[in-house]
């Protein structure tokens, strides 16, 4: 049987004949397995990987939220740090089929949900990035609008469009960074690899070098770091900190989750486990710590330095009248924006649109998919809402990709013992066509994970009182993604054994 030799050196078992998959309907050549050739990413590139998406605006005002609803700034660091250790281990976990195998995301879940039900996971997924493609294409056509009004005041006035709610010149600064991104997309993979391993020391030494000047232009930090938690004895919030804490720790799991699960589209080009596991530990975690902390400092020390407490790091950009500096900090904030969205936001639902119709979309129109999806969601009424932005966006999502990240995994380690056979997965009547493509045990095991967070989330949205709904309810919503997770996990198993082939 022919054999792809870009597999052989990275699992001796695997093999799979090149000929009859490629005719298969479920089969192109941006869903394929990788080849030894194409395996290029080592420690330091998955490092700059979780350093260059980190190191981003979202990250630099996360810890807003968490303040805002009381938590001093160690303890909101704390939970960022706390939820990105959680969130590495599934990363990683997901991660080692795409290094071994070389199989992107939604090749992976027609393991467990079959070659046709792998839409479900794919879909999902894809809908998420797009929500968040458009937020982070949002930021950068802001910064870009923001910086344009520091030199000519004149353009930012003007009326809003109807329906948008934002001025004409605000929506083409949008649709400008959009086009942007999209010429990116279309130059393909290796792009983007080298977009991230030039931006990730950048963006760390900029993020310091504005930590150091806001502690100089403040004479240190502000009030803000010196804040008490108002859930300490004799403050508002006395004794309510766990109430609070444990639904942010689910919305900073949240903030990543969309990654955890289609990670196996980068780690299908690391050279090696090793690579993968130490590139991410190294890069997530510390990187979402630090740079959540410089947005906490330096907006503590806005405080003093602007008499206001400026949270969006565009706004304090505005506040420097240089213009050798205002454009060094517009290159700065729009390669940050462009390369988390590029590589966070578009690689995988590129590649989950594909996997609808292989033979008619590619990466590039996966990705313009993306791109139109991402606009027509209007990003800006999204963060329009800082708390809605945590607990109904973050924590909302991962009621339902906490699920699919259990039956992955359940899948994958446990019941197949890391064993695919890579051939089937790009066969339509293969071992994982099921029934009619579908795996009803992976269908009903979501359904079992998703259901419990359901009513919660409708009470959060405003769609029934809260009234209606029993506590428990209420608590499960707040441990979304762990609640999705376990039952989702269990049920599967149990289900697998006993309907196999189901």
């Amino acid at each position: 049987m022919p054999t792809d030799p870009g597999l052989a050196h990275n699992a001796p078992d695997v093999e799979f004949d090149l000929e009859q998959i490629r005719h298969s309907h479920l089969y192109n050549a941006d869903l394929a397995p990788v080849t030894q050739a194409q395996r290029k990413w080592g420690v330091l590139s998955f490092t700059a990987l979780w350093v260059s998406m980190s190191a981003c605006i979202p990250t630099y005002m996360l810890a807003s939220g968490l303040i805002g609803s009381g938590m001093n700034w160690s303890q909101a660091v704390l939970t960022i740090f706390l939820g990105n250790v959680i969130v590495v281990i599934p990363m990683i976990l997901n991660a080692h089929a795409g290094t071994r195998y070389g199989i992107p995301f939604p090749v992976f879940c027609r393991a467990s949900f079959g070659t046709t039900g792998a839409n479900i996971p794919a879909l999902l997924r894809a809908l998420v990035a797009c929500g968040w493609f458009g937020i982070q294409t949002w930021i950068g056509g802001d910064a870009i609008y923001k910086i344009l009004g520091v030199f000519a005041p004149s353009t930012t006035t003007g009326s809003a469009l109807p329906l948008l709610g934002i001025t004409t010149l605000h929506f083409a600064c949008f649709l400008f960074f959009w086009g942007i991104n999209m010429w990116v997309i279309w130059r393909g993979i290796d792009t983007i690899r080298v977009l991230l391993n030039f931006k990730a020391p950048l963006l760390v030494a900029l993020g310091l070098l504005l930590l150091w000047w806001a502690w100089r232009a403040a004479g240190g930090f502000g009030p803000i770091l010196s804040q008490p938690s108002a859930f300490d004895p004799g403050q508002p919030k006395a004794g309510q900190f766990w109430s609070v804490f444990v639904p942010s720790l689910t919305g900073m799991i949240g903030f990543w989750a969309t990654l955890s699960l289609n990670i196996p589209d980068f780690s299908r080009y690391a050279k090696s486990q090793r690579d993968q596991v130490v590139g991410q530990a190294i890069g997530l975690p510390a990187t979402m710590a630090l740079y959540s902390f410089i947005g906490v400092a330096v907006t503590s020390a806005t405080t003093i330095i602007y008499k206001e407490t400026l949270w969006n790091p565009i706004d304090v950009i505005t506040r420097f009248k240089n213009p050798a500096v205002l454009v060094l900090a517009l290159f700065a904030l729009c390669l940050a924006t462009l390369a988390t969205n590029i590589a966070a936001n578009v690689v995988s639902p590129a590649n989950d649109f594909a996997q609808l119709a292989p033979k008619r979309v590619t990466f590039r129109i996966g990705g313009l998919i993306t791109g139109l999806i991402g606009i027509a969601m209007m990003p800006w009424k999204l963060l329009a809402d800082p708390s809605g932005y945590i607990f109904t966006w973050l924590v909302g999502y991962s009621a339902l990709l906490g699920p699919i990240g259990g039956i992955m995994i359940a899948d994958y380690f446990v019941y197949r013992r890391r064993r695919l056979h890579v051939h089937n997965l790009y066969l339509a009547d293969g071992e994982y066509h099921y029934s009619g493509g579908f795996s009803w045990v992976a269908i009903a095991a979501l359904l079992a994970g998703a259901l419990p967070s359901l009513p919660g989330f409708l009470v959060n949205v405003n769609a029934i009182d809260a009234t209606h709904v029993a506590p428990l309810f209420l608590s499960l919503y707040s441990y979304a993604w762990f609640v999705g997770f376990g039952v989702a996990f269990v049920v599967y198993l149990v289900l697998r054994h006993l309907a196999p082939r189901s």
